[in-house]
């Protein structure tokens, strides 16, 4: 017998990947809110593995999957295959309370947090919808003003049902500055390169912040080998809950342009990502 050809492995990979799922038990993968960042050095992959985590995650789930982008800069969509806007959220949809310097925010009466969803988040493939910060088209100060609806908007959305899926700027700003405060857990994305594993040594400090009520840990990304996960859990102290194989397929996504789903589903990165899936899934209930 001849070996089965591309459609037929992607459609066993498809089956196997939904197969693992359904182990978890049908109340536990349809009504748990996962709720995950990914965060890093720039360059480490965050974005494929975050817009490849959001479309298996909803292929799982009843709930609907919203995945936050709250980096200035292109990415997160190019790997969800939703088209990119640079318009920022309008400011107008939150208000102050009260008159006081130090008031907090929130959205203006009538408008509620679903409504921004529908309205601001597009739809993509497998049903994500995608909310993003706003792209930058000259200064960072473009998208200031809507950077409190923005946060308004993820703070509120926590209380909801939906899987929330965040993918951070490279780097540490907006990670010690709680924009990632939605999330359960945050996952640091590194290679196993010196800048890179320095970079999530440097992250694995979050575990500190707001009393270590976040869980911390680190996944390999582009390993050739078991010891690149082991030196990176050396060298930033963290666990390793998974690692993502060298892939051809994610460079190939890359280069067109479209997502790492659509270019094959029996790709190693994306059954890795589908391990992480079920991981991160059963970390959270």
């Amino acid at each position: 017998m001849g070996e089965p050809n591309e459609q037929v492995r992607e459609q066993i990979s498809a089956a196997r990947i939904y197969r693992r799922f359904r182990l978890l038990g049908d109340a536990a993968w349809q009504s748990v809110a996962v709720r995950v960042a990914f965060v890093g050095k720039g360059g480490a992959g965050k974005s494929v593995i975050a817009g490849t985590f959001c479309r298996l995650l909803a292929r799982t789930t009843s709930h609907r999957v919203v995945a936050i982008d709250s980096d200035p800069l292109p990415g997160l969509a190019l790997s969800l295959g939703v088209p990119s806007t640079d318009t920022a959220l309008p400011p107008e949809l939150v208000e102050k309370v009260g008159d006081d310097p130090d008031s907090t925010w929130q959205l203006r009466s009538g408008i509620t947090v679903m409504d921004t969803v529908e309205q601001y988040a597009p739809e993509g493939p497998d049903g994500v919808r995608l909310l993003q910060f706003g792209k930058l088209r000259g200064h960072v100060r473009t998208v200031g003003p809507s950077q409190q609806a923005f946060r308004v908007i993820v703070r509120d959305l926590a209380g909801t049902d939906l899987h929330l899926i965040g993918d951070l700027p490279g780097g540490t700003r907006q990670a010690f500055f709680g924009w990632a405060g939605f999330a359960q857990v945050l996952v640091v994305v590194a290679e196993a390169t010196p800048s890179s594993m320095l970079s999530a040594r440097r992250l694995a400090r979050l575990a500190d912040v707001d009393d270590g009520t976040q869980m911390v840990v680190a996944l390999a990304n582009k390993t050739v080998g078991p010891d690149d996960a082991e030196q990176l859990g050396r060298f930033s102290g963290l666990r390793v809950i998974g690692t993502i194989p060298h892939d051809p397929a994610v460079g190939a996504a890359e280069r067109e342009g479209v997502p790492l789903l659509d270019v094959g589903t029996s790709s190693p990165a994306v059954e890795a990502v589908a391990s992480l899936v079920e991981t991160l899934t059963r970390e959270t209930l």
